[in-house]
């Protein structure tokens, strides 16, 4: 069991450090922002382009779970007083690759089984797009009113196993966040 834990310890560490360079999302942009409805809900359409570094590829390779969480915040616009926030929604993917399988599983909050993918790249795509969100139902908003989504992802921090982010205090440098973008509509 001692043989397995310091090849795992080792194999973390040769990933690390071979990858070692800052992460930088400045590049990291919320794309193709929709916001529409169905019978019953407000819904959002976006994707996150430019999230996926070589280092947080090879710590997914390795696999390191990753997680993208998507903040949707949804205000009411009020010319004279402050804009009034109706809800919050929180969205969160998260992708594992087994080794063994050679199956990348992303799952999502709101489904109970992962979703399994033979290639990295369909995986990723997956990861990174909200299809549809239902973030509040359509009676709960006033009619002839003017609202809007604001919408932001972030890499959440990375998890090692036992306790190994205490050794590794450079995976911090893989937290963040891209901008906040914003899309209007009226509810009539």
């Amino acid at each position: 069991m001692k043989r397995i834990l310091y090849r795992f310890i080792f194999l973390i560490l040769a990933v690390f450090l071979a990858f070692s360079s800052p992460l930088s999302a400045e590049n990291a942009e919320i794309r193709d922002l929709l916001v529409t409805n169905n019978a019953k809900h407000v819904l959002v359409y976006a994707k996150v382009t430019n999230c996926f570094t070589k280092d947080i590829e090879a710590a997914i390779l390795a696999g390191v779970p990753t997680t993208f969480t998507f903040l949707l915040d949804l205000f009411q616009k009020r010319p004279e007083l402050l804009d009034k926030k109706v809800v919050r929604v929180t969205v969160k993917h998260t992708i594992k690759y087994d080794n063994v399988k050679k199956l990348f599983f992303v799952s999502f909050d709101e489904d109970k089984e992962p979703t399994s993918f033979q290639d990295f790249e369909s995986a990723k795509r997956v990861m990174a797009d909200l299809n549809g969100v239902p973030v509040v139902q359509l009676n709960q908003l006033e009619k002839n009113e003017y609202y809007y989504i604001r919408i932001k992802a972030k890499l959440d921090k990375v998890r090692l196993p036992l306790h190994l982010e205490y050794i590794f205090f450079f995976v911090s440098l893989w937290d963040f966040e891209t901008d906040w973008y914003q899309e209007g509509f009226s509810h009539r």
